[in-house]
């Protein structure tokens, strides 16, 4: 497998993982090559164009911010948020800035950062393209952020296509089964389940199998259980911020904050109840208003429906495995990590499947390919923590898929606030739900979740652009902006 549960969850900021969190990553490799190649300290001048979904709504998302970090040097992953706003101010102010930390170099915002608003590169919606003069010679960079904070150059996309197809083909004959260290191939979620049957694993189980071809169980373990930190920690912030207005013009109230003093004061806390629901969706919109205001957040699998995941994992953690949620001072080893590392290895498993066969983007797919993906994954985490088999696993994320079919992804001014931030909330909502009524089955129903992975590509692929992360139709059109 290519891809392991940690690629599909990475710490980062908002507001968004492909428009934020992908052109940093793009930035910072394009200098580490530069610095490779022995020619950053040659470097005379840069350049940066954005194009398609990120040349129409990257002001909206951060994406000029995101890259001006990202060719300072500054790691998304380690990137203190509060920064960012103080850097550019700075970049802006000295008409330079510093390459890789160690070189500075002239760069005018106006002239030197470009928005494409209708131009797109070939491989992908979210594309960009940088450029560095050194002593004369031009060296150009294309690449694109596919979703999750991915980054590919258009080599790696044909790369990428051509073990694709050679897993295809592969998938008609015999396939390999191998454990004991090895990795346990599977391509589609019915070669998951059989590989799960085949080796009598869950699928939690079969993705720590395959994690160790990377990290030691202890490692793997540890970085989840920190992934879950963050999670937390995001919750409490999006809870205790005193701002009461989001950034970016649209002057949408902050109601995490106000809700959950609400909800301490009713005393909601019913286990079983629809009470629980009323926390979940404060978890949820927690997460997606740090988001929307740059906070630090864990792309899940991106950052516009980062809230889902961590919605539903307070959930399991407060009301099904009794670790408290998000304001428990339980001790580290309480008994709901076993719970949180085999809802994210299971997880996982399932956003791997939308990775490989279909899209998490929503400039390529659409708002289903986000929170759909993440309400499906969702759902199967928590179906496998209540005790569900693959197969009844399998059918909670094909439930939370196939109702979020057809989402657009229509940002209004191209900020990651309206629908996005109440989009999570029902998501996470929905998810639950998807895994309660799997539970009640055996896991056989008539919709695969291979055919509503697929089915999701193909509606993505006739989904117009202008419903596709441009905010040029649907809510971003029809909603007046101020």
């Amino acid at each position: 497998m290519s891809l392991g549960v940690l690629d599909l969850f990475s710490i980062g900021i908002g507001p968004s993982s492909s428009h934020t969190v992908g052109p940093m990553r793009a930035a910072v490799r394009f200098v580490d090559e530069l610095a490779e190649a022995g020619q950053l300290d040659r470097v005379d001048a840069v350049r940066v164009g954005l194009f398609g979904s990120l040349g129409a709504t990257g002001i909206g998302h951060g994406s000029d911010s995101a890259v001006l970090a990202g060719l300072s040097g500054k790691q998304p992953e380690t990137l203190d948020p509060d920064s960012v706003g103080p850097l550019v101010a700075e970049i802006r102010e000295k008409g330079s800035l510093r390459l890789g930390g160690r070189k500075d170099v002239p760069f005018d915002m106006a002239s030197d950062l470009t928005l494409h608003l209708r131009e797109s590169l070939p491989g992908h919606p979210n594309g960009m393209r940088i450029s560095a003069e050194a002593d004369g010679e031009l060296i150009e960079r294309d690449y694109y952020s596919v979703g999750g904070g991915f980054v590919v150059t258009d080599d790696e996309l044909a790369a990428e296509k051509d073990a694709a197809e050679a897993i295809d083909a592969a998938a008609g004959g015999s396939r390999e089964q191998r454990r004991d260290g090895d990795v346990i191939d599977f391509a589609t979620a019915d070669e998951l389940l059989e590989q799960c049957r085949t080796h009598g694993l869950s699928i939690a189980e079969l993705m720590a199998v395959n994690e160790r071809a990377r990290q030691s169980d202890e490692t793997l373990r540890a970085r989840l259980l920190e992934i879950w930190s963050v999670m937390r920690e995001c919750v409490h912030n999006g809870c205790t911020r005193s701002e009461t207005i989001l950034p970016g013009g649209l002057k949408v109230r902050r109601r995490a904050p106000e809700l959950k003093a609400k909800l301490e004061a009713a005393d909601y806390w019913a286990s079983g109840s629809l009470d629980a629901l009323e926390w979940v969706n404060l978890y949820a919109l927690a997460v997606n208003e740090e988001n929307a205001s740059g906070g630090r957040i864990v792309t899940a699998p991106t950052n516009g429906a980062a809230g889902i995941i961590p919605a539903v994992l307070h959930y399991m953690d407060r009301f099904v495995t009794g670790g408290g949620g998000a304001d428990s001072e339980a001790a580290e080893a309480s008994p709901g990590d076993d719970a949180v590392v085999t809802f994210l290895l299971t997880a996982g498993a399932i956003g791997i499947l939308f990775k490989r066969n279909a899209s998490i983007s929503g400039a390529e797919v659409g708002c289903q390919g986000e929170v759909g993906s993440a309400c499906a994954m969702a759902a199967a985490g928590l179906c496998a923590v209540l005790g569900g088999t693959p197969e009844q696993v399998e059918n909670a994320a094909e439930i939370g898929l196939e109702h979020n079919l057809g989402l657009t992804c229509d940002p209004v001014g191209g900020l990651v606030q309206v629908p996005c931030i109440e989009r999570n909330a029902i998501a996470s909502v929905k998810a639950i739900n998807a895994a309660r009524l799997a539970m009640h089955g055996d896991g056989s129903h008539r919709v695969s979740l291979d055919q509503a992975i697929e089915t999701m590509r193909q509606t993505g692929a006739d989904m117009k652009s202008k419903y596709k992360e441009t905010s040029r139709g649907g809510l971003a059109v029809n909603v007046v902006e101020c």
